[in-house]
């Protein structure tokens, strides 16, 4: 059995809504993540998970992969 998590960055979803303060955080990301971050673009996100489920990965487990523009690497 493979687990894997993908750590994505704020994606601006209907579930989105809901979250406190999330637009303070969704709207300052973009400018704090060195590569760029789009929260209407799921696509950077849904490309890991696919990575993830493919054969490409076959022997990786246990893994937090971080999909975020770079923001967590910044420590900010």
């Amino acid at each position: 059995m493979r687990v894997n998590l993908v750590s994505a960055g704020p994606l601006r979803t209907m579930a989105a809504r809901s979250i406190p303060g999330f637009e303070e955080l969704a709207d300052a990301w973009p400018q704090r993540a060195p590569l760029g971050w789009d929260t209407a673009d799921p696509e950077p996100a849904a490309r890991a998970v696919v990575a993830l489920l493919s054969d490409w990965f076959p022997a990786t487990t246990g893994e937090v992969v971080h999909v975020d523009g770079g923001f967590h690497s910044t420590g900010a």
